[in-house]
């Protein structure tokens, strides 16, 4: 078995598991992020199902931002965020992904913010926000 099949089969048992506790928010998040996979399982460029978790949980962060923290729209959103959260591998610590930008530096001969974000990226993807990494990258190439 695949681990995209292992994904999907989790969350059909994670679905059957909110229908029997009445978990109408988790269940409502499950059955989206179920109908994401498989609308991408049959595109014609498909992606990783991994992909479809993490670029939703990016979008529903950044959705987050168009209402004020007491807003229903917000309270569900966060909910929905937390289900989601649960699909993504382990995020890294930003000491882990400042280890991570020095490794590359050092082996590189002249580094600079594109090839060491080319480098850093297949490694934090889906573990860590893309935009603080380049900050940091940014930030440790100054200090240099």
């Amino acid at each position: 078995m695949s681990e995209n099949n292992k994904i999907i089969d989790v969350i059909n048992n994670d679905i059957k598991e909110a229908m029997k506790a009445k978990e109408k928010d988790k269940l409502q998040a499950l059955r989206y992020v179920k109908s994401m996979l498989m609308e991408n399982s049959t595109s014609k460029k498909p992606t990783s199902e991994m992909d479809v978790i993490v670029k939703h949980h990016k979008k529903l962060k950044e959705s987050l931002e168009n209402y004020p923290s007491d807003h229903p729209m917000a309270i569900q959103t966060v909910r929905e965020l937390e289900v989601v959260a649960s699909y993504l591998p382990q995020q890294l610590t930003e000491e882990e992904v400042i280890h991570l930008i020095k490794e590359i530096i050092a082996s590189e001969s002249s580094p600079q913010m594109g090839i060491v974000m080319k480098g850093l990226q297949p490694q934090i993807k889906g573990r860590f926000d893309g935009k603080l990494a380049s900050q940091l990258v940014n930030k440790i190439l100054k200090s240099n």
